[in-house]
């Protein structure tokens, strides 16, 4: 019952925003045909919207597990028109807080004892709160500042009603949409439901950040908060307390003194070192999960603060190295070579014809050439090569498709800082 309940709501909520259209084809037309006279449509502003912006709003509507799914699916731009990602991109993961004895409570039962035991002061007020957690501040016995986050109480079981249903609308578009093949569904909910299942486990996520910590320990370039672990588990992550400011927050840097172009350069050059070096890679890289480091005597020389690795990209390495051959044959401009990998690397069949790809891949590539260095984007070239590939046949495992989602975030982290950042300079020597 509880099912159908939410699937008529979203049946409705689609219908009130004129998206209705998104199942045409499929079984479920013929009942939102049937439903649209009693359904009152959205006025004539926001009928006038783009489909994105309708999209995007209709998911705010649903709550915050489907604004979670949209902003997955805006990483998804080799499946998703690039105005609908946009769109789908601008969604915020705030949503109310719930109630700070609740978060006390659950605390209590992930560490197995009571919080006035386990810490010297707990602040029920969170300083943030989002769809999976939030996070309240805390004192150790001892003095020491930390964070806990701790996950929404009831979120697995609403997570996974959640997935249950829209696998079972992935089913029926699977089975009766004339484009099923292009859009995937099946493959995109299972992706959101992977994401979901990591975002879920906070002590993998402290793994995660261990990991990272230990790889940059002594870096001048990146830090990571230490992981408290007799204070961590599954449903409950304790962490240092570290201060900085956002790094889109570009006047409080500029009040700093902080140096941003040194920055924007340090941003590039640490993800390409996770990629290529570490092969563990920050793959929820927005400007609300990387900081700057706010210590006046870092100034001249700042450094980012990584937060939240719930999700975390690393490629086989097959893909690693048949990407890194990619970029440099990016670089030189040898498209035959281009298209050579990516029939080496299993990503195409080997009937495809050379000749033809590397014609395909000069169309795409030429017109970068011709533009300023610091309006070249290594991300917008992969994902123009990825999505004209797709006419070939391209088979591409999820965790390329996540790091050139990566890239596409941390080239708008850098580009913020600093406009003319020349992203191929700097990734170049890297």
């Amino acid at each position: 019952m509880r099912a159908a309940l939410r699937a008529s709501k979203i049946g409705r909520v689609l219908l009130r925003y004129r998206l209705d259209d998104l199942l045409d084809d499929t079984p479920a037309e013929r009942w939102l045909k049937l439903a649209r006279p009693f359904v009152p449509r959205a006025s004539a502003a926001i009928a006038a919207q783009s489909r994105g912006a309708r999209l995007r709003l209709a998911l705010q509507e649903l709550g915050p597990i489907f604004v979670k799914f949209g902003q997955i699916l805006s990483t998804r731009r080799d499946l998703v028109p690039p105005d609908v990602a946009d769109e789908l991109a601008q969604l915020q993961d705030r949503v109310k807080p719930f109630d700070g004895e609740t978060a006390r409570l659950l605390v209590e039962q992930a560490l197995g004892q009571p919080v006035s035991q386990a810490f010297e002061a707990f602040d029920t007020t969170p300083l943030a709160s989002a769809s999976i957690a939030q996070v309240h501040a805390a004192i150790l016995p001892g003095g020491r500042e930390v964070v806990v986050k701790v996950l929404r109480p009831q979120i697995e079981r609403q997570i996974a009603a959640d997935i249950s249903l829209l696998a079972s609308v992935a089913a029926l578009v699977d089975r009766a949409h004339p484009r099923a093949d292009k859009i995937r569904p099946r493959e995109i909910v299972a992706e959101i439901e992977s994401t979901l299942a990591a975002e879920l486990d906070l002590q993998r996520e402290g793994g995660n950040a261990s990991v990272v910590r230990r790889m940059w320990l002594d870096s001048d370039d990146l830090y990571v908060p230490e992981v408290i672990w007799s204070h961590t588990a599954e449903r409950a992550l304790t962490l240092e307390r570290v201060r900085g400011i956002p790094s889109d927050d570009i006047a409080a840097l500029d009040a700093a003194g902080i140096d941003r172009k040194a920055l924007a350069a340090k941003g590039v050059r640490v993800f390409y070192t996770q990629v290529f070096r570490d092969n563990f890679f920050h793959a929820d890289a927005h400007a609300g999960n990387i900081w700057v480091d706010s210590d006046p005597a870092r100034k001249a020389n700042p450094r980012f603060i990584a937060l939240d690795f719930g999700i975390i990209g690393q490629l086989s390495d097959q893909d690693q190295y048949y990407l890194a051959e990619n970029f440099m044959a990016i670089f030189n401009k040898d498209y035959r070579r281009i298209a050579e990998l990516h029939v080496e690397a299993g990503w195409m069949p080997a009937t495809v014809r050379i000749d033809e790809l590397e014609a395909a891949a000069r169309s795409v590539c030429e017109p970068y050439f011709t533009r300023p260095l610091s309006e070249i984007s290594l991300a917008e070239v992969l994902l123009k090569l990825f999505r004209t590939a797709q006419k070939y046949e391209l088979t591409l495992q999820p965790q390329l498709i996540l790091l050139q989602k990566t890239l596409l975030n941390i080239e708008g982290v850098g580009r913020q800082l600093d406009p003319q950042l020349d992203i191929w300079a700097v990734a170049k020597p890297v």
